[in-house]
């Protein structure tokens, strides 16, 4: 986890800047059962990776995203808008999932506190 928290960390200051106004969330929400294939296949094609600025983050964090008991899928993400994620969510996150709500966490805490639970798409892990 510690290579993750680094990874996040250098991304964060080479592509925002200082990183003073970064914050990182712990986000859960229900996956829509009729776009799960959709987004898992979207996800295989990197088809986020070049939005901006966060297209690279959200790939990631939606690749390693975990599934709980209830159902939700959980990942962390790291954002600096007010609202938390709103461009997130309004290029993609919106259309795929329902019920989405975030906790404010420290860096890899979120990661941290899913890391047993098993991948929402264990086909695209890395």
């Amino acid at each position: 986890m510690l290579g993750l928290y680094l990874f996040i960390r250098d991304f964060s200051l080479n592509h925002y800047g200082s990183g003073e106004n970064m914050a990182f969330y712990l986000v859960s929400a229900v996956l829509k059962p009729d776009l799960s294939k959709e987004l898992e296949q979207l996800l295989r094609e990197n088809a986020f990776v070049d939005l901006q600025p966060f297209g690279k983050v959200l790939s990631h964090s939606l690749r390693n995203a975990r599934i709980r008991d209830d159902g939700f899928a959980v990942w962390e993400e790291e954002d600096y808008c007010t609202p938390p994620l709103a461009q997130e969510r309004a290029a993609a996150l919106d259309r795929f999932f329902e019920r989405l709500s975030v906790a404010l966490v420290q860096a890899g805490e979120g990661w941290n506190r899913i890391r047993d639970l098993p991948r929402l798409f264990p086909d695209l892990a890395g």
